[in-house]
C-alpha cells in the first residue's frame, strides 16, 4: 500500500480549498494556478498560499482583477505569481 506524503496530503488539501471557496470567479482563478504550481512549491510558498486562502473572495477578487490596489501586507512572493500569472479559458 502506498502511504501519501505530509506534503502531498497538505497539496491536495490546498487544492481542494482552492477550487471550493464560494465565489467561482476565485475558485476558477486560484484552482487552476494550485494545480499549475502547488507541487513545486516550497513549505514556505505552500504556508503564503495558505494565508491568501483566508482572505475573503471580495477582497482577493478585486486584488486579482485590478480593481483595488493589493495592500502592501498582502503582497507577498506568491501573491504576485499569483497575480502575474495568464489564465487561459
Amino acid at each position: 500500500m502506498n502511504e501519501e506524503s505530509v506534503a502531498d496530503i497538505r497539496v491536495k488539501r490546498l487544492k481542494f480549498r482552492a477550487w471550493h471557496r464560494g465565489m467561482r470567479e476565485v475558485d476558477l482563478l486560484l484552482g487552476s494556478f494550485a494545480d499549475r504550481h502547488l507541487r513545486a512549491f516550497t513549505p514556505e510558498q505552500l504556508g503564503q498560499f495558505e494565508r491568501i486562502l483566508d482572505i475573503e473572495d471580495p477582497h482577493l477578487y478585486a486584488w486579482l482583477s485590478g480593481a483595488a490596489p493589493l495592500p502592501e501586507e498582502e503582497n507577498s512572493p506568491v501573491m504576485k505569481l499569483i497575480i502575474n500569472t495568464k489564465y487561459t479559458l
